[in-house]
């Protein structure tokens, strides 16, 4: 299990890990078993700074808000923003399936990825800052659920959508997965309901509204995949994992600002 964590830390962090990990079929299946609490360590980290951030420092609102920007881009070391840039080249291009996944293949990026780049990473500022500013002792929870959402989303889309092609880090992973692998999924989230029901009942409608929008997410993006791009690729599963966790920030920021979190 130690191992499987690690490969997912190997994959898709900055953090490094100097080991040569097995990437059997068992191995690979367990760690896509725990992208959720991959997730759970970004929100964590998240959520500790910001904590640090806003009790421990004069910094002002917006200083706070732009360090933790900062620090979700520095975690991923920009590998899903470098999907979210791929996808949207290819997506806007108004070209069919295979042209789309030519374009994604590309290296070079173009007008629409940068403008959407643009439009992801203001976004989300804007959602940081906003939260930061409406921040009490629940925003540091909820902060966890974002990433465990997200990753969950990226996890279930490796599992069951259709590839778009039979190459890349999708079918890598896919050629050593089954559905077996998203069994802690659920698990993961009744732990979490029985501890909230428990100890924090007051952020359980939080939980639930972050699961379902997650959950249409995922079936919004395997239904549109397959008539964007044919299926899924890397780039589709790093543009999902952006695409997902902005929607997520922004519900959490409607909810603040409506004053019901």
């Amino acid at each position: 299990m130690v191992r499987a964590f690690l490969l997912n830390l190997q994959f898709f962090t900055s953090i490094p890990v100097n080991m040569n990990l097995p990437m059997d079929a068992t191995h690979m299946k367990r760690a896509v078993g725990m992208f959720p609490l991959l997730g759970i360590l970004q929100g964590g980290m998240y959520s500790v700074l910001l904590f640090i951030l806003i009790e421990w420092t004069p910094l002002s609102t917006v200083a706070i808000a732009f360090i933790l920007w900062l620090a979700w881009i520095f975690f991923t070391g920009g590998l899903h923003l470098d999907g979210w840039m791929d996808a949207s080249d290819a997506f806007f291009s108004y070209r069919d399936k295979e042209k789309r996944l030519e374009i994604m293949s590309d290296p070079r990026t173009g007008a629409f990825g940068v403008l959407s780049a643009i439009v992801l990473l203001s976004g989300r500022y804007l959602f940081l800052y906003e939260i930061t500013s409406f921040a009490h002792s629940y925003t540091y929870i909820v902060i966890l659920f974002i990433p465990f959402f997200s990753r969950g989303v990226m996890g279930a889309l490796l599992v069951l959508a259709p590839l778009a092609k039979n190459e890349g880090l999708a079918a890598f992973f896919r050629e050593r997965l089954s559905k077996i692998s998203l069994l802690s999924y659920p698990f993961y989230c009744m732990v979490v309901l029985i501890g909230l029901s428990l100890f924090m009942p007051a952020l359980t409608p939080s939980f639930l509204l972050l699961l379902a929008s997650a959950f249409l997410c995922f079936l919004f993006i395997q239904k549109k995949s397959v008539h964007w791009f044919g299926g899924i690729t890397g780039d589709v599963l790093g543009a999902s994992a952006e695409g997902t966790e902005w929607l997520l920030w922004m519900i959490v920021w409607l909810w603040h600002y409506a004053g019901m979190a």
